[in-house]
């Protein structure tokens, strides 16, 4: 019964939140609308919400191919930072030398300007899909790496003791053990590289493309066209808000204890 009644607690407080949410993005459209008519701002400095509306509605026929391009680049560039990510992480967790040698470049591949190196990609691989993925790659996969490894320094080390004494295997330690208590950081680390993914994608668009969301932004920009830049914008917003989202439902189904738990105080 009081499981029972934590979990409509919860419900009705996911419920509430989100009202509250719509109702304070209203509130600002409604302010943000009332301001640009009542000081007669201009379009180009500030478009009406009820402009960006209607920009967005014109560009139907053009946005999609380029929401499935930018996305193409995102999923890509997501899946090998996973597996770069995960081998990193697992070969860190095994082998302490490789940890002290590998964390410190780690460290040093996200201090180097993306902008200023995203150039050196769109040379050698070309104003195809490859440059874009390795844009998103470099971004996402550090925050993976460092996430999972986090995650297997927080396991309980007398479970992989009482499994070295019953003679497992590494492998038997980390499916048993590690993995499933590590999932909880992998999905945080996910949700990071998520959003820093579109970016990532946006950056190698805008550096040289033929297509994509960063090339319409871009194409914006330059014609001063400032109803299109917010309508373009919000999309891009709208595919970061959906990812994030996949990614919070597919942790919801691969690590439901975790919301077990919180269900439970």
């Amino acid at each position: 019964m009081k499981k029972l009644q934590n979990i409509a607690n919860k419900r009705r407080s996911l419920f509430v939140n989100t009202a509250l949410t719509a109702a304070w993005l209203i509130f600002l459209l409604f302010v943000w609308q009332g301001v640009t008519a009542g000081f007669h701002i201009s379009e180009w400095m500030l478009p009406k919400p009820t402009e960006v509306w209607q920009e967005l509605k014109n560009l139907q026929w053009m946005v999609w191919p380029n929401i499935w391009q930018t996305a193409k680049e995102v999923l890509i560039g997501l899946a090998f930072s996973i597996m770069i990510g995960a081998a990193i992480a697992v070969f860190m967790d095994m082998v302490p030398v490789f940890r002290m040698l590998v964390r410190p470049l780690l460290v040093v591949s996200q201090t180097i300007p993306i902008v200023a190196i995203a150039p050196l990609f769109i040379v050698w691989f070309g104003f195809g899909l490859q440059s874009k993925v390795i844009v998103v790659i470099l971004i996402c996969f550090f925050p993976l790496a460092l996430s999972i490894l986090e995650g297997f320094q927080t396991v309980d080390d007398d479970l992989v003791k009482l499994l070295k004494t019953m003679h497992a295997s590494k492998w038997q330690v980390y499916r048993k053990v590690k993995f499933p208590a590590v999932l909880p950081y992998f999905f945080s680390g996910l949700k990071i590289a998520v959003t820093y993914s579109v970016m990532g994608a946006i950056i190698g668009e805008w550096l040289g493309a033929s297509e994509g969301l960063g090339v319409m932004l871009t194409r914006a920009t330059k014609s001063f066209m400032t109803a299109r830049l917010f309508a373009i914008s919000a999309v891009i917003i709208g595919l970061t808000f959906l990812l994030y989202g996949a990614v919070e439902c597919l942790q919801r189904l691969s690590a439901p204890w975790v919301y077990r738990k919180e269900d439970h105080q």
